[in-house]
């Protein structure tokens, strides 16, 4: 939350580096926009054994959030809450079909579907590759269906590009093994995972970053600023990357979860069977939360994951290097933002869906071309409906509408941003409240406890519901978390 000290000391920057702050610019930023499907803080720069050198130079160059938290840990309504800057008011925002169901087929009005519609507005020429917002390449249709005409984001994007490759359509492409197949094609016999024999060309992501370099040149030449969005599939199941970024790991000396337990105090309502994960016919052992798998597959499975993030960051580093060799990178603004975390095992799951750290906590990095932004550490809790105005304001662009979203602009130039700020993430018939110290949770059903309650003043993981230990932190967080209760007629 934007506090009276957090503005002052904005102010104070302000004043005092009043030739480099973007309230001054003569040319509207470029902004790169770089969504990473499912991808948790598992970088190197977050602490992790991630082999992502290109990512964590983006973060050491620029600012890295170490506590940024999505409104709802699934890839549509993610996205929608991102782009719209609104938190969930109603069942659908729930859903993976919220931008189409909410924002495809509606006309233009005064206020911008998207922050990429503002962008658009303001005479940028917006591009869009790959999963930006929920669907694989931009356009509504079923996993099955033929590509249609119909875009999700209807007036965001000058230009909405995509190509499917072997794999023919976009929703083949996002669920592609390295022969062309796909999950659907398969009928789901299909593995979680696979080594590819492939160049990065050989799996989607690697074409979706060549269109998009190619995109670069063009753009070069064009005399408006540009919102180039472009959406990476990996390290969304299945695992699947080119063997190489494999080989970047010693299989053994990955590490399985430190927290692999069902948590003290919980009801099972509140976790889930991995139904998403289990929905590869042929994987080696069946997730559930009866017992966890072994750890010699778990860490099969933690080594295709992190293989993946290996090949979305070589991806990532073709792009920063096209943007200095093309001379772009002295004014654009570079976002990396993974929709929501994943499971790796914590708490006996495998995915995403749950209203716990690990699947609300997720990556976010920043990069722009202004001094005061460069190396720096952001700790404060901040949520992804704060992007909205945080790039707006960003690129000198008026915000005409409220949205729920704040600026980060201020944490962005203080040097002192730890113990602040609340993030709200929303699903499964809850509400969860995360402050500096604590996670509390409340859900609307009839499993008892109804209120869950985390410790993280320390660096404990949620493994132990403490809220009928600590009923006077329950008291005092309550009327924080009913705040965000504005959504109780979400109730179903």
């Amino acid at each position: 939350m934007l506090n009276y000290f957090r503005f002052i000391v904005f102010l104070v920057v302000l004043g005092c580096k009043e030739e480099s702050t973007p309230s001054k610019m003569k040319v509207r930023p470029n902004i790169l926009f770089i969504a990473v499907d499912d991808l948790r803080n598992e970088l190197g720069a977050y602490g992790s054994i991630a082999k992502s050198p290109n990512m964590d130079a983006l973060a050491v160059e620029g600012i890295l959030f170490t506590h940024h938290y999505v409104q709802v840990p699934t890839c549509g309504a993610s996205r929608h809450a991102l782009l719209t800057g609104y938190r969930p008011s109603k069942p659908i925002h729930l859903s993976n079909n919220a931008i189409a169901e909410e924002l495809s087929g509606k006309s233009e009005n005064s206020i911008p579907e998207t922050f990429i519609h503002r962008f658009k507005q303001v005479g940028y020429h917006t591009v869009g590759i790959g999963k930006i917002s929920h669907s694989a390449d931009g356009y509504v249709y079923g996993y099955e269906e033929p590509v249609s005409e119909k875009r999700e984001l209807p007036h965001s994007w000058s230009e909405l590009l995509f190509d499917a490759g072997k794999w023919e359509t976009g929703w083949n492409a996002f669920f592609g093994y390295a022969n062309g197949e796909n999950r659907q094609s398969l009928n789901k016999q299909v593995k979680p995972y696979e080594a590819g024999e492939v160049e990065d060309d050989g799996y989607p992501d690697g074409l979706t970053v060549n269109l998009a370099l190619s995109k670069l040149k063009e753009l070069k030449k064009k005399e408006k600023p540009f919102f180039m969005g472009v959406g990476f599939f990996k390290p969304h199941l299945p695992f699947n990357a080119p063997k190489k970024y494999w080989d970047l790991y010693d299989r053994e000396e990955i590490p399985v979860s430190d927290n692999p337990g069902i948590p003290e105090n919980v009801n099972l309502a509140s976790l889930h069977e991995s139904g998403e994960f289990n929905q590869y016919a042929l994987g080696d052992e069946k997730a559930g939360l009866g017992a966890s798998v072994s750890d010699a597959y778990a860490k099969k499975l933690r080594h295709g994951y992190l293989a993946s993030i290996s090949y979305i960051d070589a991806q990532i580093g073709k792009l920063r290097q096209e943007l200095k060799r093309l001379e772009l990178d002295e004014n654009t603004i570079i976002v990396i933002w993974g929709d929501h975390g994943w499971h790796l095992g914590d708490q006996r799951v495998w995915g995403k869906h749950t209203l716990f750290e690990n699947a609300l906590k997720s990556t976010l990095i920043i990069k722009t071309p202004y001094a005061e932004h460069h190396h720096k550490k952001v700790d404060a809790i901040v949520e992804s409906v704060d992007l909205y105005p945080t790039l707006l304001e960003l690129s000198d662009i008026p915000l005409n509408h409220k949205v729920d979203g704040e600026s980060l602009l201020p944490l962005m130039v203080s040097d002192d941003s730890k113990d602040q700020g609340t993030a709200y993430g929303y699903f499964k018939n809850g509400i969860s409240l995360r402050t500096p110290d604590y996670r509390l949770t409340k859900y609307f059903r009839d499993e008892e406890p109804v209120i869950e309650l985390y410790d993280h003043s320390g660096d404990s993981p949620e493994d132990k519901n403490i809220a009928a230990e600590r009923p006077e932190i329950v008291q005092r967080l309550i009327p924080v978390l009913e705040e965000g209760e504005w959504w109780v007629p979400m109730r179903q």
